[in-house]
């Protein structure tokens, strides 16, 4: 980060623009916003600019810039289009130790201005550190989307309760989650209708009605790695928690989406390693709710497939612990798209199975003559250590050694390989390209139209012999 970001205090400053066209005008308007005393430092000026003077909003020096126009200044800014003024401005100010800032010329600045969403007294300032004005630019955009006004009122009215909300709250974990409350809650629902005395009610209300702290937990599904997959719930729930219990898929992106304070505790289980045992999860989820935090349970995939979410909730409940469930983007169906392959095909796929074969006893389990049947799409979870398995029980049960099969390790993430073969060759295939965990197999037609939908990271590995054929041409 090459520029610290802070709010100056500009009430009565005095601060000076070099420029009087219209990029002088708009920073005199974020400068008055702000209440500076303003001056004004150029030969011409704009009829907005000079018709401020002729009101008295500013002082216009209507004459060339001199070096001892910057003395006593809190800030300059230049804005004069020329380059040799702006870099008399700028050596002026720097000579002075005064910040300056020249407009779209960061090598000459000491500070810029950010992008802003301004809704006093919430400010929001968005920063590319001058090497993207515009990507700033769509930021603010897409928050001045997201707030409307109302934001601002839910500031005012914040900030009138705050010294009561600090004083009659001791405990800071009790006092956020009274703040979530309030943020969330009917309060603020009635502070953006415009009925604050209602909303004045109903939060004295609670005050007095502040019991010990309980908390809770969420059950959030991450999705396959790739951050920008969390739902919107999952991200309010991350940046809720106090404390988060992590599994061994969660990629490290999804954590840098949560709060930066939460403690964040890595209970994965490697295949054939140690980790945390299911049950001392369950009941660490159990002690941190009972201090009364908020826990996030952050699960690759989805919770409820293959994530033995519904074991943990079946715990939580039977010590009283109050859940809630957030889904995440499972990985199949996940994976699948990042790789081209669509899961369900009017001419090649009306079915579609998920399928976990981590071990032989999951694997004597299911029904191989079910999935071997033809028009469908089967999507193994957690079966990279039993592809010879999978293969024999599989082709056993009657499916073609020629079905296309396609294997995407490290879906949707910026490492992601993808290697298609056929049935009979799945073990090899993998063995000869190293495909480790995590790692999605697909079996069937679809599988193969990976080799011409492929849209995300590398062309997929497409093993030459046996060669495999798409859908269409076997079709054919």
């Amino acid at each position: 980060m090459r520029y610290f970001p802070a709010f100056l205090d500009l009430q009565s400053a005095p601060t000076l623009i070099v420029g009087g066209g219209e990029i002088a005008a708009r920073k005199l308007v974020l400068l008055s916003q702000a209440g500076a005393s303003v001056t004004v430092v150029s030969p011409r000026a704009s009829a907005g600019i000079s018709g401020r003077a002729k009101e008295g909003g500013l002082r216009w020096l209507a004459r060339r810039f001199e070096p001892a126009d910057v003395a006593g200044m809190r800030i300059v800014i230049a804005a004069t289009g020329d380059r040799d003024v702006n870099t008399a401005v700028a050596r002026a100010a720097r000579e002075a130790g005064i910040p300056v800032n020249v407009v779209d010329d960061a090598a000459l600045s000491t500070f810029i201005v950010p992008a802003i969403v301004e809704r006093s007294p919430l400010v929001i300032a968005i920063s590319s550190g001058g090497v993207a004005p515009m990507l700033a630019t769509r930021v603010r955009d897409l928050i001045e989307n997201l707030l409307d006004e109302s934001w601002g009122r839910l500031a005012l009215f914040a900030e009138r309760w705050r010294a009561r909300i600090r004083a009659g709250i001791a405990d800071l974990a009790a006092r956020r989650r009274f703040y979530d409350w309030l943020l969330d809650g009917p309060a603020a629902a009635l502070v953006r209708a415009g009925r604050e005395g209602e909303a004045d009610r109903i939060l004295g209300e609670r005050m007095t009605a502040v019991s010990p702290p309980t908390g809770s937990v969420t059950l959030v599904g991450a999705g396959p790695g790739d951050p920008e997959l969390l739902t919107l719930r999952a991200l309010h729930a991350l940046q809720a928690a106090d404390v988060i219990l992590v599994d061994r898929l969660v990629s490290p992106q999804v954590l840098t989406r949560a709060r930066r304070d939460a403690e964040v505790i890595d209970v994965g289980k490697t295949p054939g390693g140690h980790g945390a045992r299911q049950e001392r999860i369950n009941r660490m989820l159990v002690a941190e709710a009972r201090r009364g935090r908020r826990v996030v349970r952050l699960k690759g995939g989805d919770p409820f497939v293959f994530g033995r979410g519904g074991e943990e909730l079946e715990y939580l409940q039977r010590h009283g612990i109050a859940f809630e469930v957030v889904p995440g983007v499972t990985a199949a169906l996940a994976c699948a798209a990042y790789a081209g392959i669509p899961l369900t095909h009017r001419d090649h796929a009306q079915g579609l199975q998920f399928v976990t074969a981590h071990c032989r006893e999951s694997i004597d389990a299911i029904d191989w003559t079910g999935l071997a049947r033809a028009g469908q799409t089967l999507a193994f979870y957690m079966g990279i250590a039993e592809l010879d398995a999978i293969r024999d029980r599989l082709t056993t049960a009657g499916l073609s050694p020629a079905t296309p099969v396609a294997l995407v390790e490290n879906g949707t993430c910026e490492n992601q390989r993808v290697v298609v073969t056929e049935l009979a060759d799945l073990p090899g295939a993998a063995h000869r390209h190293s495909v480790g965990s995590p790692s999605m197999l697909f079996v069937g037609d679809v599988a193969a139209f990976a080799t011409k939908l492929h849209w995300f990271g590398a062309a997929p590995v497409v093993e030459s012999s046996p060669q495999v054929s798409t859908p269409a041409s076997r079709a054919a």
